[in-house]
């Protein structure tokens, strides 16, 4: 296992970030124990969840299997998603933070969250007043590194901006959507992370199942997110998604390995990356990922893959200096 730095915050973490969504879902507790236990064999230290998950349940879950090793893991979790019924149980409001912490602390049976992301944008609480409740947090030392996850990139600047004008904590890690058919984050999140040492753990380097080889324009199996889960089928529901994936798979069958593999090392190549997020069912399905510890992706390799999609135009739009 490689271990890199976190942004600048001097924190190493490894080169794979195990995801716990399934914990408490589709995976039971004997299940998750497993696929805990396969990452830690492998030396994984960084493992990546969120307040919502299974309704709380993949936290609480996950503190029980840290309970014996917590001081050798990075554990993260997130805030703004709908957690109840009641109007306020969301968003970036310094009321909800506030309440949340204490219940993300209490399922993950812990004193501190090491990256505490904001799940989304939340446009109706100013950014000044989210980051200053997070500021509060990193003082009391409940949270150590403010994060965010499905922020754009003058979002982020904009709170960077604030709080290096007030003198609060900044973000020190980005959680973007990131694998072969959806590279919009190489377009400014990608380029912003590196120009302010920000770390990058992107989430879904298997496009939800779509880069594992089940799935072409003419075939798509009967069950599985892309065809049973509405947010995934909108977020994957485009052709040309498709024909990428059947043109990966081609190569990763040429080349002698499992597509999602190459999907996971592929997505790790990437110089901006510091981890990418890998997530299963069970444990016959986490393999496949663990496996893309043992490729050495060439930058001639990882181009080759690149060119098999789209690849997003340059943020000011002008491709003529591309080549430069």
């Amino acid at each position: 296992m490689d271990y890199g730095i976190l942004g600048r915050t001097g924190v190493k973490v490894s080169s794979l970030c195990f995801g716990t969504m399934s914990f408490g879902d589709i995976a039971d507790e004997a299940e998750s124990a497993k696929m805990f236990n396969a990452c830690r064999d492998v030396g994984i230290n960084f493992f990546d969840c969120a307040n919502v998950y299974a309704g709380g349940r993949s936290e609480e879950i996950l503190g029980d299997l840290i309970a014996d090793c917590r001081d050798e893991l990075v554990i993260t979790t997130k805030v703004v998603s709908q957690m109840g019924d009641d109007i306020n149980q969301s968003g970036a409001s310094r009321r909800h933070i506030m309440q949340s912490v204490e219940d993300s602390l209490r399922r993950l049976k812990t004193d501190r969250i090491d990256v505490y992301f904001l799940h989304h944008f939340d446009a109706d609480t100013p950014i000044e007043e989210t980051l200053r409740a997070l500021d509060d947090l990193v003082r009391q030392g409940k949270i150590l590194y403010p994060a965010v996850s499905n922020w754009s990139a003058w979002q982020v600047m904009k709170a960077q901006g604030i709080a290096q004008y007030e003198g609060l904590a900044r973000f020190e890690c980005m959680q973007p959507m990131y694998n072969l058919v959806k590279r919009q984050a190489e377009v400014e999140l990608f380029p912003l992370a590196e120009s302010e040492n920000i770390g990058v753990i992107p989430y879904s380097p298997l496009g939800g199942g779509l880069l594992t080889g089940k799935y072409t324009p003419q075939d798509k199996p009967d069950s599985g997110r892309l065809v049973e889960n509405d947010m995934y089928m909108k977020r994957y529901g485009v052709n040309d998604y498709y024909e990428t994936a059947a043109d990966f798979t081609g190569h990763a069958q040429e080349r002698g390995h499992h597509p999602a593999t190459l999907a996971v090392a592929w997505v790790m190549a990437n110089p901006a990356v510091t981890a990418p997020i890998i997530g299963a069912r069970n444990l016959d399905q986490l393999q496949a990922s663990l496996a893309a510890l043992d490729i050495d992706m060439t930058p001639e390799w990882y181009d080759e893959i690149a060119s098999l999609s789209y690849t997003p135009p340059p943020a000011n739009d002008r491709l003529e200096e591309v080549s430069k």
